[in-house]
């Protein structure tokens, strides 16, 4: 079902970049929100990034960060 040799002993390397891997993806995904929900409170020009494109990329960049996170957890050795 659900296979947990992510979880054996890696090399520094491995670790490294699975540790990066999970970061990205928090990051596309904090970016994602962000987009969504806070865009006006940011002060920047909602003229120039309307809301229908505002929620398209904001839902693309937190599918992005799904696709990421399972890349990232679903490496064979």
């Amino acid at each position: 079902m659900f296979d947990l040799n992510f979880l054996k002993q890696k090399s520094p390397q491995q670790r490294f970049l699975f540790i990066l891997g999970l970061a990205m993806m928090l990051l596309y995904l904090l970016l994602g929100i962000l987009i969504i929900f806070y865009f006006e409170k940011l002060n920047l020009d909602t003229e120039k990034f309307p809301e229908v494109y505002r929620v398209a990329f904001g839902i693309a960049l937190i599918i992005y960060a799904i696709i990421r996170f399972y890349r990232v957890l679903g490496k064979k050795d």
